[in-house]
């Protein structure tokens, strides 16, 4: 519905409903695309300048007033307008992080990129600014990073490639409109490209695919073109087109332009230097390209593509149909800054989320009005020109500057405009209790920058005292808004972490309370300790249990000890505690460890599948659930 004619300013209701109404699809599909035997839960509710110090910025009252909001908070139309989104998403080590950086290099937002890997003198990247990620060169968190570029401001998710971080790849998916596959050149479609693929297409974001690292040896385009389309049924419109690979690789096509990009080698970190020669121009081409094999290969490749390749269409790009295509290297610069311009013209502007609204109310039929919100997916489309303001928390995060301990959500801007000072309803807070958004921040990695207004499709950061959870809606008006959130994948490994310092002890619960309010790893504890006894930590994958080891190191200073116990995944007993000791007298639990959560909720451990899946069929009065979600506020 939205067409060829997306970006002429024109806001189509039709476009963003058919991208918000596929939501509730994901619900029962995405688990076993990036999880493997994962669960998780949908919930019903859903510029470079120096660093600034975040202070309190997030206050409370328990009234509002009709002077709390002014008639709307609606955005402009031009602003939305010029608003682009993009999540990169990849297998481990296809060079993702170096095109984040390289994009934000063609971009302006840096003077010289840095490598993921430092050598010598080289920059560390400004997406991967944890310690551990600087040491492994690898992502093992989202960043966000926005910039102006030209007459847009573009916001990029750099999201990491691991399977063990993947819940954290998907909640960046969910605040995305855009998303970017990066692949290979030499190796294809790879098992996480896959997975994040199908979340993607479910997700129904448009996809561009970038193949990466044309400057090494490299699969035919011909070949990777074949996979795409054979793996994901999902046709390919070449845009820039190879001109050869490894140490032959001279440039790319523009089959847009008919141009033919050349490029020089550029310092590592700079960009590089472009030749421009058209495809009408055959004799300077040859020339210039020096090589009569990659010459009459150039000639073959685009007579051929003009008459097997469909033309580009974006409508099916937008339906998820096709996928425009580019060939390039961002560590040698070759083809980068052709596809931001590609991009910011083809890219999608901000569209809108379903969610949950009803008028807010209080004493006894309030729980019943949270209850009906809690339960019910979304059923009424909010657009970016809803007049009130909306956004969602999909990502929280500690210590962005360590020297003051703070913690910060990240909000996606579904509607309105963001102001500072204005106050906000909260979906999970009682009825009339609201926030005072004192201040917020553009993010730029860990850089940060004070905002006084933003749109949507923006990302900004707010000051997060602990009231704001991953899923959490925020919405100005009267009446309550809920999207659907985020999913909360089942931890498959557990283990024991004790601090052997007890002098240090105070820093270390200091940190484990901080990094777990992130929502990578939960907390788990025998039934009725406050607090005196063993910790357990519950993670998807292992490598999570690394990450928390290595930032309580770097960032609060303490040593821990992590021991496993053998246990497989969990499920939450919404049946409450009674239940529970009801099938613990009746020897129905054995074998299994039964512990609390943060909230003192009952959670069962399960060695395999097997003994999860009979006990929650034979015993339904637990109501077994394999996730778990912050509670409503008193």
């Amino acid at each position: 519905q939205h067409g060829a004619d997306h970006n002429d300013g024109e806001t189509s209701l039709s476009y963003y409903s058919t991208m918000a109404s596929k939501s509730v699809l994901i619900t029962s599909l995405v688990c076993l695309l990036i999880g493997g035997t994962s669960s998780f839960h949908l919930p019903s509710s859903q510029l470079r300048r120096p660093p600034t110090t975040l202070h309190s910025s997030t206050e409370t009252t328990d009234t509002a007033s009709s002077n709390d909001y002014q008639e709307s908070y609606s955005a402009p139309l031009t602003e939305i307008n010029r608003r682009r989104n993009l999540a990169i998403i990849s297998h481990p080590d296809s060079g993702k992080t170096t095109m984040t950086e390289k994009l934000l290099l063609y971009g302006g937002a840096l003077q010289q990129a840095g490598a993921v890997r430092m050598k010598g003198e080289q920059r560390g990247t400004q997406s991967d600014f944890m310690e551990m990620e600087r040491q492994r060169g690898i992502s093992i968190s989202a960043t966000v990073m926005s910039f102006d570029y030209n007459a847009l401001h573009i916001n990029i998710l750099d999201t990491p490639g691991h399977q063990d971080f993947s819940e954290d790849t998907y909640r960046a998916l969910a605040a995305a409109d855009n998303a970017v596959m990066l692949l290979d050149a030499a190796k294809g479609l790879e098992p996480q490209t896959r997975k994040l693929f199908e979340v993607c297409r479910m997700r129904q974001l448009p996809l561009f695919t970038f193949v990466n690292k044309m400057d090494r040896p490299a699969l035919t385009p011909y070949e990777i073109m074949d996979q795409i389309e054979a793996e994901f049924g999902l046709e390919t419109h070449p845009i820039l087109w190879p001109i050869g690979d490894g140490e032959r690789f001279k440039g790319v096509l523009d089959r847009l332009e008919n141009v033919v990009h050349l490029f020089d080698r550029a310092e590592r970190g700079s960009k590089s230097e472009v030749r421009q020669v058209s495809m009408s121009d055959l004799d300077t081409l040859k020339e210039c390209i020096n090589d009569d094999e990659l010459f009459d290969k150039l000639l073959e490749d685009q007579e051929l593509l003009e008459e097997l390749i469909n033309p580009l269409d974006m409508e099916r790009v937008i339906a998820g149909e096709q996928s425009p295509l580019f060939f390039g290297s961002a560590m040698t610069n070759f083809g980068v800054q052709l596809f931001l311009d590609k991009f910011c013209a083809m890219g999608t502007k901000p569209s809108g989320r379903l969610a949950k609204r009803m008028d807010e109310v209080k004493g006894k039929k309030a729980k019943e009005a949270a209850s009906s919100i809690d339960d019910d997916e979304g059923d009424e489309l909010i657009g970016p020109e809803y007049e009130d303001f909306t956004g969602f928390v999909f990502k929280t995060q500690a210590n962005l500057d360590p020297k003051h301990r703070d913690r910060l959500a990240y909000i996606r801007i579904v509607s309105g405009s963001f102001q500072k000072g204005m106050k906000v309803g909260h979906s999970r807070s009682k009825p009339g209790k609201k926030y005072n958004l004192a201040q917020a921040q553009t993010l730029f990695g860990s850089d940060r920058e004070s905002v006084e207004v933003a749109y949507p499709g923006d990302v900004i950061g707010i000051n997060n005292p602990g009231n704001f959870a991953i899923g959490d809606t925020l919405f100005t008006g009267n009446s309550k808004i809920a999207f659907p959130g985020i999913p909360s994948f089942s931890p498959e490994v557990f283990g024991y972490i004790r601090s052997p310092n007890p002098s240090s002890y105070k820093a270390f619960a200091k940190g484990i309370d901080q990094l777990l309010a992130e929502g990578a790893v939960q907390a788990l504890r025998q039934r009725n300790d406050d607090g005196g006894g063993p910790l357990i930590l519950a993670a998807v994958g292992q490598l999570q249990f690394e990450v928390v080891q290595a930032r309580l190191k770097s960032e609060y200073g303490v040593d821990s000890d992590m021991e496993p116990i053998p246990f497989t995944l969990a499920r939450w007993a919404d049946g409450g505690w009674d239940a529970v000791d009801k099938a613990d007298k009746d020897g129905k639990l054995f074998g299994l460890m039964i512990l609390q959560d943060r909230w003192k909720r009952p959670v069962l451990l399960f060695r395999n599948d097997w003994k999860a899946a009979s006990v929650t069929e034979e015993e339904k009065y637990l109501e077994l659930k394999p996730w778990s979600k912050p509670p409503m506020f008193d």
